[in-house]
């Protein structure tokens, strides 16, 4: 077993207590900062996968924003978790029907690392090869995000920054 290996279980190991741990905790602040610690996690194990864009945007949007913004809303609502009023049926059903209808979209999917897949066929030549002359940007992965994947991005950025303008609206007002 290689180092990388040991790497990618540790953190798949401390993700999965992270979890369960969140699961059982009643007080919101500790669930703010573990949450934020999930995150950081979760982008430690990005960086181990090669993916340093979304470890990157995790690290930021994830640990960083969200984490900021949910202690000021519980700077708000308080720390402790109110008990509901509510059946647990009804959000077991809704998560199943989700769960459900994530796992039937994947079923078509190729085989992770299959070379024969569309995206080594068709998508990754074109990037690796071409995109020097398309857009004269030497750095195969700069060019993706900066030019074939701009409007993705740009769109990427304006959910996040609806997101935060939203829960600072809500946060701004003040109780009646």
């Amino acid at each position: 077993m290689g180092i990388e290996t040991i790497i990618n279980l540790s953190l798949l190991t401390l993700l999965a207590l992270s979890a369960i741990v969140l699961m059982r905790l009643q007080n919101l602040l500790a669930v703010v900062l573990l949450s934020g610690i999930y995150s950081l996690l979760s982008a430690g194990l990005f960086v181990s996968l090669d993916a340093v864009d979304v470890a990157f945007t995790e690290a930021a949007v994830g640990a960083g924003l969200t984490t900021i913004l949910l202690l000021g809303a519980i700077a708000i609502i308080g720390k402790e978790q109110t008990v509901s009023r509510h059946g647990k049926l009804l959000p077991l059903v809704v998560i199943a029907i989700t769960a459900s209808a994530l796992i039937y979209g994947t079923l078509d999917m190729p085989i992770f690392g299959d070379p024969t897949a569309p995206i080594h066929a068709y998508v990754a030549p074109r990037y690796l090869f071409q995109s020097g002359e398309e857009i004269g940007i030497p750095n195969v992965v700069t060019s993706v995000l900066a030019s074939y994947r701009g409007y993705d991005t740009l769109g990427e950025v304006a959910v996040v920054f609806t997101a935060a303008i939203g829960v600072l609206l809500l946060l701004g007002k003040p109780n009646k």
